[in-house]
């Protein structure tokens, strides 16, 4: 007999750049941060690492909210506060993982990522892993940068990169 579907609920903030997609469990768990603009990529990715889910429109729990609006508003380690768990396989939740300890304000290259998780000839498999990152924002992809010290690929689009690490100080090589 089959499990029935997870119900997640998703909830849409608005945020200094563009309103924000928050997807929640019963246990108030973050399950996916992403972007209305963005909002297939982040039902594809759902339905990559979960397993079945209904997605039901209704508010995510308050620490959540709360802890997204104070970051947005300048409390730069607000996002710390947030319970996250993702899908995928063991080598993307390693590579997920040390995206979260990489400081407010700093960046890594995709080979420094690569180094960290003890896989250093897997820059490609990182940059991959760090693509496929289903809780964008709480686990700071956006602080990967190419080994140029130049922005890269980021799911929600290079501008919200850059207003990203503007935001939270870190430096990093603008576009010619």
């Amino acid at each position: 007999m089959s499990k029935p579907p997870e119900t997640l609920i998703l909830e849409r903030l608005p945020t200094p750049v563009g309103e924000a997609i928050l997807v929640a469990d019963a246990q108030g768990v973050l399950r996916a941060f992403d972007w209305t603009s963005h909002e297939a990529r982040l039902r594809l990715l759902l339905r990559r690492q979960n397993p079945p889910t209904t997605l039901v429109e209704g508010r995510a729990p308050a620490v959540i909210r709360e802890a997204v609006d104070a970051y947005f508003a300048g409390d730069l380690t607000a996002l710390a506060a947030i319970s996250w768990r993702t899908g995928g396989t063991d080598f993307q939740r390693s590579v997920w993982t040390a995206l979260c300890a990489i400081p407010v304000g700093e960046t890594v290259t995709y080979k420094q990522l690569a180094e960290r998780i003890g896989r250093p000839s897997a820059v490609r498999a990182v940059g991959l892993a760090n693509g496929a990152n289903p809780v964008g924002v709480v686990v700071p992809c956006h602080r990967v940068i190419g080994s140029d010290g130049s922005l890269t690929g980021y799911g929600g689009g290079l501008e919200r990169k850059r207003w990203l690490l503007t935001h939270e100080g870190a430096s990093f090589r603008a576009a010619a």
